[in-house]
């Protein structure tokens, strides 16, 4: 008896190390697929880093027909042609913004995107197949000079121009019909009347306006309200520091005096009709506003007075816009930061074309 527990024993241990041996051995081989999984991808990006880096034409004819040909240049060490083809993207982007305003020429503009990709890739691949192999690249061709030349300054750049000179906005209502409709995307100058401080993002600008002046009577104005400083709002001005502005029956008076306007006949927006009219300020300025009615709750109101570093607007759409004649109040000079000037086009209507704004 215990001889046979001996050998049974012993035979259940040989087969327990038989079994522990095996799942040791598939466990390897499953370890090693497991590692290969990570192992392959790695080989394959450091094969392709050593083609980059080794300036080969097929990497460099990828990188101009993806960022163009002034980047594949700066990329080959061609600092001149870079700068020359740097220079040409500057003039092709402002000729897309023009085709792309104009909606009988917009497909001109995916052509004029497609031929520069082309011209990166032919010259970046030629460039490179003409290299000599001890070629010595400057420091501006390094990835990390690259990102800085070609990433970060534009964008830094682009701040700056945004903050100081030109800002994009898009125009989400149509309080300021038939001027601006909802779709424009429009840009603004930020230096019409210097810097104050919604100037600067995040509200970062000088408390008060430094090299500049207010805006004058019949300007469409940027500007932000007492009551919600985060929140962009575009309007006419009309009323002056000193002004006594009052609506009667839809009619803007100023200091008393009827302001000029003329019948310019019907317009129908958004399968709405409303009555067009060319209004001309005492200054002799003229713009068109819009009306349905001339008894909305806008068109009657008192006579408002305009206190010191103030000023009074409206909306052009005079039955459609909260404005200064109501919850919103007078805006102080300090708020107002840009003038409205142009129109590129308008993301909802394709036959919206580029015009300057009244």
């Amino acid at each position: 008896m215990h001889e046979k527990s001996w050998s049974f024993c012993e035979a259940r241990g040989q087969s327990r190390a038989g079994i522990c041996h095996d799942i040791d051995y598939k466990s390897k081989r499953g370890a090693c697929r497991d590692l290969n999984i990570f192992v392959k991808p790695i080989e394959i990006f450091m094969q392709i880093f050593r083609a980059f880096r080794a300036r080969h034409p097929i990497c460099a004819a990828t990188l101009g027909f993806i960022l163009g040909p002034d980047v594949v240049m700066a990329y080959l060490g061609c600092g001149w042609k870079a700068t020359a083809y740097f220079t040409g993207g500057i003039v092709i982007s402002i000729a897309q913004l023009w085709l792309f305003s104009v909606p009988s020429a917009a497909v001109f503009g995916y052509f004029l995107i497609l031929a520069w990709r082309l011209i990166g890739l032919l010259h970046g691949s030629r460039a490179a197949k003409m290299m000599p192999t001890d070629t010595v690249f400057p420091w501006y061709s390094r990835w990390y000079s690259l990102a800085l030349i070609f990433l970060f300054a534009p964008f830094a750049l682009a701040m700056l121009v945004r903050s100081f000179a030109f800002q994009p906005f898009t125009i989400p209502s149509s309080s300021m019909l038939p001027n601006l409709r909802s779709g424009d995307y429009m840009f603004a100058q930020k230096y019409a009347y210097g810097y104050s401080r919604y100037s600067l993002p995040y509200g970062l600008g000088p408390e008060r306006r430094i090299f500049g002046h207010g805006p004058e009577r019949g300007d469409v104005v940027m500007f932000r309200t007492p009551m919600d400083t985060k929140v962009d709002y575009v309007k006419r001005v009309v009323g002056l520091p000193g002004d006594r502005v009052q609506m009667r029956s839809g009619v803007l008076y100023l200091n008393g005096t009827a302001v000029e306007r003329e019948p310019a006949g019907d317009l129908t927006y958004q399968s709405v009709t409303v009555q067009a009219f060319k209004e001309t300020l005492p200054s002799g300025r003229s713009y068109a506003i819009v009306e349905q009615v001339d008894n909305a709750r806008g068109d009657n109101t008192r006579e408002f007075v305009v206190p010191d570093g103030h000023y009074f607007v409206l909306g052009d759409n005079r039955d459609n816009s909260l404005d200064s004649r109501f919850d919103m109040g007078f805006i102080p000079d300090d708020n107002i930061y840009a003038k409205a000037a142009i129109v590129l086009f308008n993301s909802e209507d394709g036959s919206r074309q580029m015009s300057w704004i009244q």
